[in-house]
């Protein structure tokens, strides 16, 4: 059964990018996609025999591909389709939905998970890496001082500006160019939807007194109150990933850079996440579901895909590959298995795990959800190639101990 986006009847239609991004495994997706390989994924290889030149990203032909990954599955003699709506939640199986989730499906999910377990809206703010800041300018502490319920007084991060920054920040980002959505991804606004630039451009004090409030914070080094402050909240447990505050945007993505290194203490930030808003329908997973992300009354009800929490082709698929090998697992009478957070996709389990309920969004691929080496280099290249040799390496070695089977030849591939 179709959605608004789709136009054909084929598995795996592309509908808004024929990309899958890097395949250098010193990117956070080529690492992925590697780790993706040497468990033997079907999908990326009908990427490959799809593939158009696109420098070191993976692009296809959408129909070649969709074609691919149809033709190979229709024609498998174990493998029956039936096309329709699916309004109950199948034990055993595997719940694998998107962004545009049926009415129906979505009611059955609710039920049973419970109705706050659902959201149908991303409002994603930028999350950038904590090491990337200037730290001579951003300081740490919360308003007035008070404790979090963990018991910290400084848990965020502070960029605070003067009344010129704040203007110039201001005129920037009302101007600044923004995505269109298409017709099936338009969002209502609301006011815990409501994009940075939409307030920005409802008066120049707006920001000031919301997301921006300086309202009981104190620069230290100046010893005045800032006129406007941005602050950063820790994304994960180590607080490497850095949130910014109340900046869900629809800002392009070259836009967000421009703009938001404006922000003092981020002109030289990595971008881990970019922001965004659209539908999508996905399950509050720290809150609700196994660590192997099933229901917690019936483990052999897996979901997988961007109804997870995770977004992008490349994050949906690869938990796709890791339920289906976790339910032949439960149906041989074995237990789940995860790849340590030293993986790229073990690092997405993680986080789908262990983040924050209450302020859990959507997460793609990236370094800062990895489990950090000890004694990183100051180079960020040869940073990155440590993670991925130590990925590879350490998926190897988890897959011969969990008797998971790699890919034909997949055991004795170069690492990096």
């Amino acid at each position: 059964m179709g959605t608004a986006a789709h136009k054909t009847d084929k598995l795996a239609e592309l509908v808004c990018s024929n990309t899958f991004k890097s395949t250098e495994v010193t990117n956070a997706h080529g690492l992925l996609k590697a780790e993706m390989r040497l468990l033997g994924s079907i999908v990326l290889e009908a990427a490959d025999a799809a593939r158009i030149p696109a420098g070191t990203a993976l692009a296809v032909d959408r129909d070649l591909f969709s074609m691919g990954v149809h033709d190979r599955v229709m024609a498998h003699p174990r493998i029956r389709v039936e096309r329709g709506e699916v309004t109950e939640l199948p034990s055993p199986g595997i719940i694998a939905t998107g962004p545009l989730t049926s009415d129906a499906l979505a009611a059955c999910i609710g039920a049973r998970l419970g109705v706050e377990s659902l959201a149908f809206y991303d409002a994603i703010a930028p999350i950038v890496a904590a090491e990337s800041l200037d730290e001579s300018v951003v300081f740490r502490a919360s308003r007035y001082g008070k404790e979090t319920m963990e018991g910290e007084s400084d848990a965020y991060i502070n960029c605070p500006m003067d009344r010129a920054q704040y203007d110039a920040f201001i005129a920037a980002l009302a101007e600044a160019d923004q995505f269109t959505a298409h017709e099936f991804d338009k969002v209502p606004y609301f006011d815990g939807c409501m994009p940075v630039e939409e307030i920005a451009r409802r008066g120049a004090e707006s920001l000031r007194f919301g997301p921006m409030k300086p309202v009981g914070l104190q620069d230290p080094h100046t010893g005045w109150r800032p006129w406007a402050v941005v602050q950063l909240r820790a994304e994960d447990r180590a607080g490497r990933m850095r949130n910014l505050v109340g900046f869900q945007t629809r800002l392009r993505i070259p836009e967000q850079q421009r703009v938001f290194r404006m922000i003092p203490g981020l002109e030289n930030a990595e971008f881990l996440r970019f922001g965004s808003i659209h539908r999508n329908a996905y399950v509050n997973s720290p809150a609700s579901l196994t660590p192997h992300l099933s229901l917690r009354d019936d483990p052999q009800v897996l979901f997988a895909g961007q109804v997870t929490g995770v977004e992008g082709y490349t994050e949906s698929t690869a938990t796709g590959l890791l339920a289906a090998i976790n339910l032949d697992r439960l149906l041989r009478g074995e237990a789940p298995v995860i790849p340590p957070p030293t993986t790229m996709l073990g690092a997405l389990y993680r986080y789908l795990r262990e983040a924050d309920p209450k302020h859990f969004q959507p997460m793609n691929a990236n370094f800062g959800l990895v489990e950090e080496i000890p004694d990183p280099p100051r180079d960020k290249a040869k940073k990155k190639a440590l993670y991925a040799e130590r990925a590879l390496r350490d998926l190897r070695g988890w897959a011969e101990s969990s008797g998971v089977p790699l890919a034909a030849g997949g055991a004795g591939q170069s690492s990096v």
